[in-house]
C-alpha cells in the first residue's frame, strides 16, 4: 500500500498480525506508542530497523547487476503496463521529466529523511509519456515469458512483475531515448525527494546510485483518471436553501446526477439531493490550468460564495479521491461531516500534459490514479 493514501490508524489496522507488511517501513510510526510524532527520530530509526529485518526476513532480493522490470496492474477490467526502473535525477532537474505539482516542504523532508535514513528508495513514481510502439514492443517481448512474480493485493489489484533480460532492456533504453519527455502523474514529493537526496550526498564526493530515483512508466493511452472530489464542512454564512438559490442565479442547475456526464459539469451533494451546475467555458486567454472544472469550481463556487480562499490551507474543505465513489460523499454530508460535496468529472492525462508542457502548475488535488502502485515491491538501494 503507498504510504500516503492511509493514515496512521489505517495503516495500523492494515498491517495488524502480518510482520511482513511493508507499511512497517512506509508508516513504521504503527510499530510505536499511539500519539508519536510521525516526524520524530524514533519513527526514521523504526523505519530503518523494520527495512533491515525485513531484507533478511521476507527476503528482499539485491540485484546483482542494474535491472529493468515491467509491470503490469490489473483493476477489474483495467489493465496497463509500464516499465520499472531508475530514471535520471537530472532529467527530473532539467524539466525533462515534468511536473504539474507544487510540493509541500514538510512531506519533502519527510521522504527525504526517510530516504537518507534506509538508503533506500522504497516508494515508486508514477510516470506517464506519450504512447510509443516501440516501447510496447519491447514491453510485448518481455510480458511473454513467466514473470518473476504475480499477486493479488487484498483490495482485489494484481500485480505482475517481470525481469527484463538483457537484450529486451536494451531495446526498451533505446526506445525511451526517442521519447521527448516523461511526466509525473503520481508522487512528486518522492521524486522531489529523491533529487534532494542526489543533491546532498552527490555533493560529500561519494559514489553511489542517488543520481537516479525510483519510477515505473506508463503510457498514456492506459493511464485510468478518477476525479478528486471535494467536500465543504459549513456553508458560512449560507443556509442550503440559500446556497442553491444563489447558486441558481449565476448558473444552470439541474436535478442529478451524482456524477456529471462530461466537463463542464458538476455535481453537488445539498440538502439530501445531488444537483448538476452547469460551469460556464472557460474563455480564450486563459492558462491551460485555470480551464480545469476544479479551477473554475474555485474560482466560480468555493471563493465568492463559500469563502474558501486557499485550498491548500483551509481546514474546511476535504477532498476524496474517485475511489471512494459518490457513496462515500453522500455518507460525508449526511452524517454531517460536511455541509456540502462536489463530484467532479475526472482530468485528462492530455490535460495533465498541456498543463506540464506550459510550465503550469494544476490545482491541488486535481487527479486520482488508479490502480496504485504498491511500496516495497520494487526498491531502489542507494
Amino acid at each position: 500500500m503507498p504510504y500516503d493514501v492511509v493514515n496512521t490508524d489505517e495503516a495500523r489496522a492494515l498491517a495488524a498480525g502480518n510482520p511482513l507488511s511493508f507499511l512497517h517501513v512506509s508508516r513504521a510510526e504503527i510499530d510505536l506508542p499511539p500519539g508519536t510524532d510521525i516526524y520524530s527520530d524514533a519513527v526514521y530509526a523504526k523505519a530503518a530497523a523494520n527495512f533491515a529485518a525485513l531484507t533478511a526476513a521476507a527476503p528482499l532480493v539485491v540485484e546483482a547487476a542494474p535491472s529493468v522490470y515491467v509491470y503490469r496492474l490489473r483493476m477489474g477490467a483495467h489493465v496497463q503496463t509500464g516499465v520499472a526502473g531508475c530514471y535520471s535525477v537530472a532529467e527530473y532537474e532539467s524539466d525533462v521529466i515534468r511536473k504539474h505539482e507544487r510540493t509541500r516542504r514538510d512531506k519533502e523532508d519527510d521522504r527525504t529523511r526517510h530516504i537518507l535514513e534506509l538508503r533506500a528508495q522504497t516508494g515508486p513514481v508514477f510516470l506517464t509519456y506519450r504512447a510509443s510502439g516501440a516501447v510496447d514492443g519491447a514491453v510485448q517481448q518481455t510480458t511473454a515469458e513467466r514473470p518473476l512474480f504475480d499477486v493479488t493485493a487484498a483490495d482485489g489489484v494484481q500485480h505482475t512483475i517481470w525481469r527484463v533480460a538483457p537484450p529486451g532492456q536494451r531495446a526498451l533504453v533505446a526506445a525511451f531515448q526517442a521519447i521527448e519527455s516523461l511526466y509525473i502523474a503520481d508522487g512528486h514529493h518522492r521524486a522531489a525527494s529523491a533529487a534532494r537526496v542526489a543533491r546532498q550526498l552527490g555533493g560529500s564526493g561519494g559514489s553511489g546510485d542517488w543520481d537516479s530515483f525510483l519510477a515505473v512508466a506508463f503510457p498514456d493511452d492506459q493511464v485510468q483518471v478518477l476525479p478528486y472530489n471535494r467536500s465543504v464542512k459549513d456553508l458560512g454564512s449560507h443556509t442550503p436553501q440559500t446556497l442553491l438559490a444563489e447558486i441558481r442565479r449565476h448558473f444552470t442547475v439541474k436535478d442529478g446526477p451524482a456524477a456529471p456526464a462530461r466537463k463542464g459539469e458538476v455535481a453537488m451533494r445539498l440538502g439530501g439531493r445531488w444537483h448538476t451546475i452547469e460551469i460556464p467555458v472557460a474563455r480564450e486567454g486563459l492558462a491551460p490550468a485555470d480551464r480545469l472544472d476544479v479551477t473554475r469550481l474555485q474560482d466560480l463556487i468555493l471563493t465568492p460564495l463559500l469563502g474558501i480562499l486557499d485550498v491548500r490551507a483551509d481546514t474546511r474543505i476535504d477532498f476524496v479521491g474517485g475511489i471512494r465513489g459518490t457513496l462515500e460523499l453522500e455518507r460525508i454530508v449526511e452524517s454531517g461531516r460536511a455541509a456540502v460535496a462536489f463530484s467532479m468529472y475526472p482530468v485528462s492525462v492530455d490535460e495533465l500534459m498541456l498543463i506540464s508542457d506550459a510550465g503550469g502548475i494544476m490545482p491541488p488535488k486535481s487527479t486520482w490514479f488508479e490502480p496504485k502502485l504498491r511500496d516495497g515491491l520494487l526498491s531502489h538501494v542507494i
